[in-house]
């Protein structure tokens, strides 16, 4: 599997260091180029770790949701989307291995191989992303906590609904699901002071204001680790290629997180899994339904 790159410790480089407590395994670093489809190129790189962590080798194509996204009648031409929109779109058009599709300008295949069984683009989607699997959570005071409603985004062309949870059970769901080594994207403001590309680090400044965030882009989580002062800080994978000083990856600051996550999309079993503050006398799993 020459295509897993692990990350254990900041390079020497880089200007500023972070030790990595929790690396995930993941694909390599991709570049979305001038397109808006980072929700895409986010939500198959949470689902490739979410398996390679399982240790199933899965690497998928980007380019074949593209191909469908220009012909759905709903999708809008700007081609935004939010990462729950990548769920749905791969369970009306199905999915296909990255080997089997990298150009979205070529028609799409019919079957997909892997691991010498055929399946057609539907059965395959469904093998690496169960109908149901991942749950869409947001956090805002606007809504009642604990509870579901239809996320007012322009990019949720679809009308998804999105479980609202204060924001540090939200910080808390996000954190442990990553421990777990599970697969999990984030979606939220770039467009911040405190948020530099270059440098691959992300941390909330004086600058920034307390405007609401803005659905601007989307990374996959894939680490979690602290700066020199010992502050925790998530590892994000971007899409934006490698030509930053972290090689693709950066880290971005939990206060950050809290101020600037518009949604986050994890699996299902995670809210199972995990102890949710103030939902008693109902289980995490009847909530997000």
């Amino acid at each position: 599997m020459s295509f897993f790159i692990l990350l254990f410790a900041a390079c020497s480089h880089q200007t500023e260091p972070f030790t990595v407590q929790v690396l995930n395994s993941y694909t390599p670093v991709k570049d979305q180029g001038k397109g808006n489809s980072c929700w895409i190129y986010a939500m198959l790189a949470a689902i490739e770790t979410e398996h390679i962590m399982r240790g199933d080798s899965v690497h998928l194509s980007t380019a074949y949701v593209e191909h469908f996204l220009r012909q759905d009648s709903l999708a809008p031409r700007s081609g935004r989307g939010m990462a729950i929109t990548l769920i749905r779109m791969i369970e009306r058009y199905g999915l296909v291995p990255y080997q089997a599709m990298q150009d979205s300008g070529v028609p799409a295949p019919r079957w997909a191989f892997m691991l010498g069984a055929e399946y057609t683009p539907l059965e395959f989607a469904h093998s690496v992303c169960a109908p149901g699997e991942y749950v869409a959570l947001t956090t805002t005071a606007s809504q009642p906590y604990y509870t579901s409603f239809i996320l007012k985004e322009p990019d949720n062309w679809l009308g998804d609904a999105f479980l609202n949870l204060p924001p540090d059970s939200l910080l808390a769901v996000t954190r442990r699901s990553v421990a777990a080594r599970h697969g999990v994207c984030w979606e939220g403001d770039t467009h911040r002071s405190g948020f530099d590309w270059k440098q691959g680090v992300a941390r909330t400044t004086l600058l920034d204001d307390n405007r609401p965030p803005a659905d601007a882009h989307c990374m996959a989580i894939v680490g979690l680790a602290t700066d020199a002062g010992g502050h925790p800080f998530f590892v994000m994978k971007n899409s934006w290629g490698t030509g930053n000083d972290r090689d693709g990856l950066l880290f971005m600051s939990e206060d950050y997180f809290l101020h600037n996550t518009v949604a986050i999309v994890l699996p299902r079993s995670c809210l199972a899994d995990t102890s949710l503050d103030n939902t008693t006398p109902h289980d995490a799993e009847t909530i997000a339904q």
